[in-house]
This record gives C-alpha cells, structure tokens and sequence, in this order.
C-alpha cells in the first residue's frame, strides 16, 4: 500500500449502505494497492457472483469476459481464497516459474499483461461472501507479503460494514438440520438435492472435486445414511434448494 489505509478504512466504516461501500471501494481501492486492474464481487445465497464491478486499464471489459469464459472455474488462486477465507497471491499459490508455465496465466492474464494477481476475502457469519480483486501489469513489481496484510486489514473493515447491511445470512436449513451440517455442507446438501454432480457442486462453489467427496462422506456419517438419495430423504423439507 502506498499510503495510509486508515483514512480509507474511515470512510469504509462511514458507507451509508451497500452501494455506497461498492463505490467507494472502487474510487480508491486501486491506489492503495497501485494496481493496474481491480475489483469487488459479491455473492448471492446460492454463491455466485450478483455484483460485479471491475475496472483499470485499457482492456479491462475484454479482460473480464476472457476470465469468466476460460478462467474463473480453473483458478487456483480463487479457489485457495474460497478454501481458506484467507487473502493470496500468484507468488503463495505456485512455485518457482509454474504461475507464468500455467494454462491460465498464458490463455488469460498474459493475453492482457496482467502478469500478478491478488484477491481477498469478504465474510459474513462465517460465510464467503464475496471478494476483492487486483492485478497489475507485467513491468510492475509482484505483490508481496505486506501487500497481502494490508489486503487482509481491507477485507475486514469490508466484512465488519457489510455485516451491517447484511445483519444476518438467511438460513439455509432449519435448525435441528443446522445443528449437524456446517454451512458449506448446507450448501452441498442443497446443491445434492438439485441433482448436481460432485464435479458440478465444485464449480459452483469453487472448491475441489475431491472437497465435494469428502464432505458429503462427513453428511453421510452426521446423518446416518449411506447414500446422496437417503440423505435428501433424510433432511426432507428442510432443504432450500
């Protein structure tokens, strides 16, 4: 960060509302980190992303949709903030040269020279919630280990507002459910419950294949079934799918 976040985390801490947050993070969020391209994304109660707002350079709509297309379900550096709750960069997630030899550095963020990535998380009850994202090009200096503190004090003064506006996540099952699945296993159970395959669970969430196959292992034993058709049985009209 360039300069003194505190002003800015004031003025988070100050957002009227949702939308004023979004615009004011957009206004000055760049600066901070001196990123070329950044972001913000907010999820929906199904995870997937309902607001979007990107900007920085000349590319950045192009950019946007290159991502989306060829990108966003094959990111390891996405995944790793879904999996951790946890701000990265491309220097955490790969070693050595493997970030540049990557697939979706080469069909993605080469393409556009964005040669470094950053990305945090928003957090709401112990839900992801959303995230922040930066990039910057290929003749600026990589994000680094203050870089990603600074990113990880952002994305709580972002959480703490946002609590606010969103005081608390609407529940998924009803209680007695609740008091044996976490909430991402809600999630699965509800994903489960619309038919979805442990492949397609993962992408929508954005976690592994083998995430997916060892959580629902874990519902089966919660909830004393032995199959994906006995537990939806099993958890009845308590699914929100």
């Amino acid at each position: 960060m360039g300069k003194s976040p505190h002003n800015f985390f004031q003025a988070i801490a100050a957002a009227s509302d949702e939308k004023a947050l979004r615009l004011l993070f957009m206004k000055e969020a760049g600066e901070y980190f001196g990123a070329e391209c950044w972001g913000l994304c907010l999820l929906n109660e199904q995870s997937q992303a309902a607001e979007v707002d990107i900007q920085g350079g000349p590319n950045v709509d192009a950019f946007v949709q290159r991502y989306e297309k060829i990108g966003r379900s094959t990111d390891p550096v996405l995944r790793y903030v879904f999996e951790h709750h946890a701000p990265t960069h491309e220097g955490v997630v790969f070693a050595g040269n493997d970030w540049k030899e990557s697939e979706l550095y080469q069909n993605c963020y080469a393409y556009y020279d964005q040669e470094h990535v950053m990305m945090g998380p928003i957090v709401n009850h112990g839900r992801l919630i959303g995230g922040a994202y930066f990039t910057r090009a290929s003749d600026a200096p990589a994000f680094n280990l203050q870089d990603l503190a600074s990113l990880s004090g952002l994305c709580l003064h972002l959480s703490a507002r946002l609590a606010v506006f969103r005081p608390q996540a609407s529940p998924r099952l009803q209680p007695s459910i609740s008091d044996r699945l976490t909430e991402r296993e809600q999630q699965i159970a509800e994903l489960v419950a619309q038919g979805l395959t442990n492949a397609e669970i993962g992408e929508k969430l954005w976690i592994t294949q083998n995430t997916v196959k060892q959580a629902l292992k874990r519902m089966f034993r919660k909830l004393n079934v032995s199959t994906r058709t006995e537990m939806v049985a099993r958890l009845g009209d308590s699914l929100n799918p």
